[in-house]
C-alpha cells in the first residue's frame, strides 16, 4: 500500500542546489515541498566527504538565502589572515541539519531522509520499504549536477595488488608507507597534497599523478567583498579584451593576479578554477615528483601503468584515490521544462545561488516561459575555451536578471550573490570605481570572449 504525500513539489536531493531552491521557494510562496534524499539527512555529499575537506570559497558564497554559514567572519590568524572564513565539513554538515530544521518547522517542507526515488513521483524507503507518491506535486530534480566523489565512485583504472584507497582513507591509515600516489588532479588531490604536507610528510615522499595542469583562481580576489569581488571582474574583463587567444586570456588573468597556476613552466589545459590560496600553492609547489603522461590506467604493486609507458613506484606505495568526475557536464538544459524543474548555476562558480535564484523565480512569475526568460542556466567549464564560454553565457543571464527589479533587489539582498553591493557599500569611491571599469569594459569584453568560445 502506498502512502500519498501532499505536496506541491517533490525535490530531489538535500544537497547544496535542492536545500537552496526549497528554502527560497517556500519563504516566498505558500506552498508544500517535500524533499527525498537517499542519504541520511540534508548536505549533499558533503556528509560523505573526506574529513579535512573545507570550502574553497567564502562561507557567506554557499548554503541557503534565508540562513548564512558561518559568521562572515574575517580570518584573524593563520595563513588566511584577512580573507573571509570558509566552513570545514563538519561545520557545513550542522549547518544544513539547522536549515533542515528551520525548514521543517515551517509546516511548508516534509523530509523524507533514507528514500530511493523510483519515478512517476514515488518513491521507497530503504530502511522500511514503505512506499510512498506526491501524485500532485511539480518535480524538481536537484540532482543534475550532483558531483562524483572518491568515496562513492571506484577509481577509474584497474588495480592489481596495489594498496588503493579513496582520500578519506588518508585519515585512517594504521602504518606509514614509504610514498603516497595522488592520483588527480582537481581540487582533491590538492587538499590531500596540503593535508599530508601539513601533517608533516615529506614532499620527495609524494608522487603526483597529474593527467592535466589545472588553472586556479586566487582566493584573495574571490571575497564578499564588493570593491575587491567587482575589481577582479573588471581585471578579468580587461584581460579579456587584449587576449589573443584562450590561452593568452588566462595568461593575462594570471598577470592581474586573478589566476594562479601550479607549475610555472606548463600552460595548463584545465579550467574548473577551483580557488587556491597562495600559501597552498605554496606547499603544492614543493612536490616535484609531478608524472605527467596521462590518465592512470592500471595500478599494480611496485608499478603505475599508463598508455605512455610505467612508473616504478615502492611496493608498499599508498595510491590515493582522487580522481572521481567531481564537476559534471550533463548539458544545460531549460530550468523549466514540461514536469520539472532542474536548477542550475546563473552565474558561474556558485551553484547555491543559481538554485535559490530559481526557487525564487518559480514562487514569484506564473508560467516557465517567464520564468526561462528570467533565469538562464550558465555551464561549469573544463577548458579555457569553455571558461570563456561560461563567461558569456553566465553574463548574459545576468542582464536578463538584471532587467527585473524584484530579482535586482531579491539578488542584492543574499550573501549567496557574489557581485551584491550592501547598501552601505553602494557610494564607497572604491566600490564606484570597480563598477565603472566593468561597465566600460564589458561589451568588448564580451564579444572577444564570444570569439574565444567559437575557437
Amino acid at each position: 500500500m502506498e502512502v500519498t504525500v501532499d505536496a506541491d513539489y517533490l525535490v530531489l536531493g538535500a544537497g547544496a542546489m535542492g536545500m537552496a531552491f526549497a528554502d527560497a521557494l517556500a519563504d516566498h510562496a505558500d506552498v508544500s515541498v517535500a524533499i527525498v534524499d537517499r542519504r541520511f539527512g540534508a548536505g549533499g555529499h558533503w556528509l560523505d566527504d573526506y574529513p579535512f575537506v573545507r570550502l574553497h570559497q567564502a562561507s557567506v558564497f554557499y548554503g541557503v538565502p534565508s540562513t548564512r554559514l558561518g559568521g562572515g567572519r574575517l580570518q584573524e590568524n593563520g595563513p588566511e589572515r584577512g580573507l573571509q572564513e570558509r566552513a570545514s565539513a563538519a561545520e557545513i554538515c550542522e549547518y544544513y541539519a539547522r536549515v533542515a530544521e528551520r525548514l521543517a518547522q515551517s509546516g511548508k517542507v516534509t523530509f523524507h531522509s533514507n528514500c530511493e526515488f523510483v519515478g512517476d513521483g514515488r518513491f521507497v524507503s530503504r530502511l522500511t520499504g514503505r512506499r510512498f507518491v506526491a501524485p500532485l506535486a511539480r518535480l524538481v530534480d536537484a540532482r543534475y549536477l550532483s558531483p562524483g566523489i572518491p568515496a562513492l565512485t571506484p577509481p577509474p583504472f584497474e588495480i592489481d595488488g596495489a594498496h588503493v584507497i579513496p582520500v578519506n582513507g588518508l585519515v585512517h591509515l594504521s602504518s606509514p608507507p614509504s610514498r603516497f600516489v595522488l592520483v588527480g588532479a582537481g581540487k582533491t588531490a590538492m587538499d590531500a597534497g596540503v593535508w599530508l604536507l601539513r601533517q608533516g610528510v615529506a614532499a620527495d615522499a609524494i608522487t603526483w599523478v597529474r593527467p592535466r595542469d589545472p588553472w586556479l583562481l586566487n582566493r584573495a580576489v574571490v571575497q564578499p567583498d564588493p570593491a575587491i569581488f567587482l575589481g577582479m571582474a573588471a581585471d578579468t574583463m580587461t584581460a579579456a579584451t587584449e587576449a589573443s587567444s584562450a590561452d593568452d586570456f588566462f595568461l593575462r588573468m594570471e598577470a592581474a593576479g586573478v589566476m594562479l597556476r601550479i607549475d610555472r613552466a606548463v600552460t595548463p589545459t584545465m579550467a574548473k578554477t577551483p580557488t587556491l590560496a597562495t600559501w597552498e600553492l605554496e606547499l603544492l609547489r614543493s612536490i616535484e615528483d609531478v608524472v605527467r603522461r596521462g590518465h592512470l590506467r592500471k595500478a599494480e604493486r611496485g608499478r603505475l601503468c599508463f598508455a605512455e609507458g610505467d612508473v616504478r613506484i615502492p611496493d608498499d606505495a599508498v595510491i590515493v584515490h582522487c580522481a572521481a568526475p567531481g564537476v559534471k557536464y550533463p548539458g544545460l538544459v531549460p530550468i523549466w521544462r514540461p514536469g520539472v524543474i532542474t536548477p542550475q548555476p546563473v552565474r558561474a562558480g556558485f551553484p547555491c545561488f543559481g538554485a535559490a535564484l530559481a526557487g525564487y523565480v518559480e514562487a514569484t512569475r506564473d508560467t516557465d516561459d517567464e520564468k526561462n526568460a528570467v533565469c538562464r542556466p550558465s555551464p561549469y567549464a573544463d577548458t579555457p575555451i569553455d571558461w570563456a564560454a561560461m563567461q558569456v553565457i553566465g553574463g548574459d543571464a545576468s542582464l536578463a536578471m538584471a532587467k527585473e527589479d524584484d530579482i535586482r533587489r531579491w539578488s542584492n539582498d543574499t550573501t549567496l550573490n557574489p557581485s551584491r553591493i550592501p547598501p552601505e557599500r553602494a557610494d564607497d569611491p572604491v566600490v564606484v570605481a570597480a563598477v565603472q571599469r566593468l561597465r566600460e569594459s564589458g561589451g568588448a569584453a564580451r564579444q572577444r570572449l564570444a570569439e574565444l568560445a567559437a575557437t
